[in-house]
């Protein structure tokens, strides 16, 4: 199913660690618009509802009136101002959250033609396990993982051995 997809193995690790963590029977609310990994959720069996295109930084009611038992954020939290915010306003008790790391030898993502795809966090782990922390949530499970490129070069070697992607299982301090 991923193979030829351009993201496949972020994908894959990312539905692996869901499954591990979250029954079909809970239900999902994943921040951001629909996209390709909502519908693998649900051709895994996942009820999910997703954010509306609102702006997070801004608009947290969605977050905040969802009954989901369950909160996904794949690769949104780096494009938030404010995260701390968000990871606040969420009401469901357990977090599945995957960011991109920064990576020492390549500068932050921003896009030369969309305003809105740009990345005003890059995380280090601990940072982003500090910020979990600090807003209310305790880590259960992590993990990390590289994403080589076929590309030649110094930093397309380095990929191979440097974890691009971090995800995390939290669950709400009561």
């Amino acid at each position: 199913m991923y193979e030829k997809t351009f993201p496949n193995k972020r994908f894959k690790h990312t539905i692996e660690f869901l499954e591990k963590h979250i029954s079909t029977e809970q239900s999902i609310l994943d921040l951001g618009v629909e996209n390709p990994f909502s519908e693998i959720m649900k051709q895994h069996g996942y009820v999910v509802e997703n954010t509306l295109g609102e702006d997070l930084d801004e608009d947290t009611s969605t977050i905040e009136s969802s009954k989901a038992t369950v909160t996904t954020a794949f690769e949104i939290f780096e494009h938030l101002l404010s995260p701390y915010t968000v990871l606040k306003s969420i009401t469901s008790d357990k977090l599945v959250t995957s960011i991109p790391l920064k990576l020492w030898f390549s500068s932050a993502y921003r896009s030369k033609t969309d305003m809105l795809d740009r990345h005003y966090h890059e995380f280090e782990d601990w940072q982003f396990d500090w910020l979990l922390e600090k807003s209310g949530w305790k880590i259960i499970d992590r993990e990390k993982w590289t994403n080589p490129t076929k590309k030649i070069g110094i930093r397309p070697i380095l990929r191979w051995f440097t974890p691009r992607y971090y995800i995390v299982y939290a669950e709400r301090i009561k």
